[in-house]
Formats: C-alpha cells, sequence, structure tokens
C-alpha cells in the first residue's frame, strides 16, 4: 500500500500564511530571534518535509524568559489580579481559540500527523473547555479559618486563617502527541492561579505553542505573564527545569526524561508535577457488550495513532470470548484507512517523526522476534512519510518487551486470561499506572474490580474519555501529580497559614 501526501492547498489561507512565517520567540511581550540566531526546520510528519521554521532557543533564550516571567510575577499586577479580571481574560483567550478552531486544528495536524477530524474534533476543543473551566476557579480558591490550642500558652487568644498563594513562576514542557491539548492543560490552571509561565513546546510540534501566545497576545495578557520559547530538550528543556528562577517545572512526557526532569529541580527544590508513561490494560469480562467492547478496544489502543500516553496497549480478555474479541479487533485494525493527517478519509496518521516510526518499528520486530503473532499489521507502508500500519498481536508472554515496555505507537498486545484473581495480578504487573478500563454489565464486578488496579484513572465501557473537571495522573513510575480538576489550580499554589495574636 503506497500512501498519499498531504495537500497543504488545501488548508485555509491563515493556516498557510503562519507556516510560512520565519517563527520566533515570545518574551516579554515581544517577538523575538534566538540570541544565537538559530533556527530548526518544523517537518510534515506525512511528507517529512519541511512545512515551516521555529526559533532555536537555548539557555540564554531560556534566562530572558524566566527574568521576564519572574518581572511579571513580582510586580504583583497578574498576581493580584481580581479573579474576576482574570477569569475575563481566560474566557476571552478561550474565545479566541474558538473562533480559530479549524486553523489550530489544521496546524496542530501538519505539525503532528494526527487526523484534522481528531484535531478540531477532540483536542482543541478540550483545550477550550480547560482554559473555560479554569477560568471559573480564581473567584472560588477558598482558604479556612482555624481555632489554635497553642498549649503552651494556655491564657492566648489567637485567630488563624489559610490562603493560596500562587507559586511563582512556572516552567511548562509539554510533549508533542496533543500540542495544544496539552498546552492548555499547563497554561490555564497556572494562569489561573495567578502564576506566570514560560513554555517550551515539543520541538516537533512547536506550532500552536506560538499560535497560542499569538492569540493571547490579542487578547490582552499582560506582559511578560506568558512566555514561549521553542527549541530541543537537551538544551532549552534542561535549561527550564534546573533554572534557579524557576518556582515550579510542570512536565508532560516519558518516564525517563521525568526522571531527568526531577534531577535537575533538586538545585533549588523547585516543587514538580509530572504526567508520564503508560501501559495501560483494558479488561474485557466475559458479560460483555461486545458491540461496545469490540470497537472500544480497538479506539483504546489506535486512538490518536495509539501515541497516546493511557492507550489501552494491553488487552486482557477473558477465554470465553478470546477468538471473538480479537477477530473484531484485527478486523477494524485491518479496515482503517492509513494517510495524511489532512485527508478527511484517514483514520490512522504518521507517527510523529521518523525517530519514532523507527521505535515503534523496531518494537514489532521484537515482538516477531521474541515469538508473538501478528494477526493484523506488523508493517511500514510504502512511500513518504513516517507511517506504521496498526497492529494486533497474540501469544505474547509478560518478559517480551511489547507487553512490557510503552511502545507509544499502534501496536496492541492481547492475552486470555481465566479468572478476575488472574486477570487483576498481570493488569497490575506493570511499571506504570496511569490509567485501564473494564468492559462489563456486571456492576458488582465492576465496582469490585475498579479499586484493585494500580491506575490513577479507571474507565468503564469506554477509554480515553478525558474532561477539564476529571483529575488525570498517575500510580507508580507514571508521574506525580494530577491534571486537570480543581486541584490541578491549586497544585500551582502554595498554602499560607496566617495567626493573628489577639
Amino acid at each position: 500500500m503506497t500512501i498519499a501526501m498531504n495537500d497543504l492547498s488545501t488548508t485555509r489561507p491563515a493556516t498557510r500564511e503562519f507556516l510560512a512565517q520565519e517563527h520566533r520567540l515570545y518574551i516579554d511581550g515581544e517577538w523575538v530571534a534566538a540570541e544565537t540566531g538559530k533556527s530548526f526546520a518544523v517537518l510534515d510528519p506525512a511528507t517529512g518535509e519541511q512545512v515551516s521554521r521555529a526559533a532555536e532557543g537555548e539557555a540564554a533564550d531560556i534566562n530572558r524568559a524566566v527574568d521576564a516571567a519572574r518581572r511579571a510575577f513580582e510586580n504583583r499586577a497578574w498576581q493580584d489580579m481580581k479573579p474576576a479580571l482574570r477569569e475575563r481574560l481566560l474566557h476571552r483567550l478561550a474565545d479566541l481559540m474558538e473562533e480559530r478552531t479549524d486553523i489550530l486544528a489544521e496546524l496542530d495536524s501538519i505539525d503532528n500527523g494526527k487526523t484534522v477530524g481528531i484535531a478540531g474534533g477532540v483536542d482543541i476543543p478540550c483545550a477550550i473547555d480547560c482554559f473555560r473551566f479554569m477560568a471559573g476557579i480564581p473567584s472560588k480558591l477558598q482558604g479556612s479559618t482555624l481555632k489554635p490550642s497553642v498549649p503552651f500558652m494556655p491564657d492566648g487568644k489567637f485567630f488563624a486563617y489559610t490562603n493560596h498563594v500562587p507559586v511563582g513562576v512556572v516552567g511548562a514542557i509539554i510533549p508533542w502527541n496533543f500540542p495544544t491539548l496539552l498546552a492548555a492543560w499547563k497554561l490555564a490552571p497556572a494562569l489561573a492561579a495567578g502564576c506566570t509561565v514560560v513554555l517550551k513546546p515539543a520541538e516537533e510540534t512547536p506550532l500552536t505553542a506560538l499560535y497560542l501566545a499569538q492569540l493571547a497576545e490579542e487578547a490582552g495578557f499582560p506582559t511578560g505573564v506568558l512566555n514561549v520559547v521553542t527549541g530541543f530538550g537537551h538544551t532549552a528543556g534542561a535549561a527550564l527545569a534546573s533554572h534557579p528562577g524557576v518556582d515550579k517545572v510542570t512536565f508532560t512526557g516519558s518516564t525517563e526524561v521525568g526522571r531527568l526532569i526531577l534531577q535537575a529541580a533538586t538545585g533549588n527544590l523547585k516543587k514538580v508535577t509530572l504526567e508520564l508513561g503508560g501501559k495501560s490494560p483494558a479488561i474485557v469480562l466475559p458479560d460483555a457488550d461486545m458491540d461496545i467492547a469490540i470497537p472500544g478496544a480497538a479506539s483504546a489502543i489506535f486512538f490518536n495513532h495509539g501515541q497516546t500516553c493511557c492507550a489501552g496497549s494491553r488487552l486482557y480478555v477473558h477465554k470465553s470470548c478470546f477468538d471473538q474479541v480479537i477477530a473484531g479487533v484485527a478486523e477494524i485494525a485491518k479496515a482503517m484507512k492509513v494517510g495524511p493527517g489532512l485527508d478527511p478519509l484517514t483514520e490512522i496518521g504518521p507517527m510523529v517523526s521518523r525517530v519514532q516510526q523507527e521505535r515503534v518499528h523496531s518494537y514489532i520486530e521484537s515482538g516477531k522476534e521474541q515469538g508473538a503473532e501478528v494477526v493484523a499489521g506488523g508493517t511500514v507502508p510504502q512511500g513518504g512519510g513516517y507511517f506504521v500500519n496498526p497492529t494486533v498481536f497474540v501469544n505474547t508472554r509478560p518478559d517480551m518487551r511489547i507487553v512490557s515496555e510503552e511502545i507509544f505507537g499502534p501496536v496492541l498486545v492481547a492475552m486470555p486470561y481465566s479468572d478476575l484473581d488472574e486477570v487483576l495480578a498481570e493488569a497490575n504487573n506493570s511499571d506504570y499506572g496511569l490509567s485501564a478500563s473494564i468492559w462489563s454489565r456486571d456492576v458488582a464486578t465492576i465496582h469490585t474490580l475498579a479499586p484493585k488496579l494500580r491506575a490513577g484513572t479507571v474507565w468503564v465501557n469506554c477509554h480515553n474519555i478525558i474532561d477539564a473537571a476529571l483529575p488525570f495522573g498517575g500510580f507508580k513510575q507514571s508521574g506525580w501529580g494530577r491534571e486537570n480538576g480543581v486541584d490541578a489550580v491549586t497544585a500551582f499554589t502554595e498554602t499560607q497559614a496566617v495567626c493573628v495574636a489577639l
């Protein structure tokens, strides 16, 4: 099968105009070149060809951005802004994003390779919803009044209360799989809390972060509150994580890089939130509605081409229905249209880069070499771009790399089980604990099994369902802290106690 090329001429004029720009860094309310003058190519994963260029920020540029964010924080205009006014600015940014949804979706598709339908129907609406949800929280952050006893001062009288105060300057580092959405997950709660931010997008997908900065500027955000430095992880990202002027780092990405972030943060003991990798189990019970479970299990792994930290990459099916489920999932995989993201008929777009394509393909070859059986896919299509056909493995074992390690591609490993104790042990037999799904109609079994799964999110008869109100994060090596929900804002604050002698 030969893959067709992306046709950029089908995009909106505003999208093509944005791609044609020589993109600069956004620091202290100005668009500036990198201090070195260097830039890097932005590639279309569907073709491997350059579609734009972005400034290559390094440590000196991070210094400028952190200094700008520090000035914006210390002058207190932002952190002391009335909650209702900060709320209006966040809503104004959300409104602008909604007006430009089509442009954001096209940029995400071109930059990342995801289908424009998924970008426009999932990523961008969820990002907008995140800004709107977080916008309502500044006016609702509540402290508490306390009644201290102070036993060593029996005659003393005290009144005490607590405040949530913004943590300060935030370094936000995001990955390439959901460029706009994950930028929103970082920016919206941090800005709602009254923090200032330096955002470092993935080098593979810098475009929508820069476009968001344009929209924030148009919305009227104060100078220095939001800064965007594009560049590479080992230079700009490392400098941001270790910078002594940063009070908190929030990172989404691989567990391996998460460890490096932790090491870098020790210098000034900055606060850290980490949303890391996963190897999530999807468990199909024998009583499941197969009309829901089979397409659901396929969507769990093939959504966003498997480039999802919470992808249902390990499928456990009761032996009584294993053959039926695997046949159904394999049929779906074989029928999926692989192609460029801008093609409205595409269901599986390319991997984000040649490196990621080769990584996924190496895992597929490893599975074959270790004796797993391919029942769908297992190949790379002909033609340009970084494509991998959706793949399903059976006859797998827990010691295989494809079972134990995160692949981050459209590769499913499937295993039969006999009883709940067995599947629970296998599902929890992982270094990760980000998410899991249960497919069943038995309410008692669902509520018995769910709390025993070592996962930050357990979905029932669905998978990959996210919402700004739902906390998202993992157990074990899937990270620290939670994204989304009210706690996402309080995570960007410090709790301050005030004690008054009466």
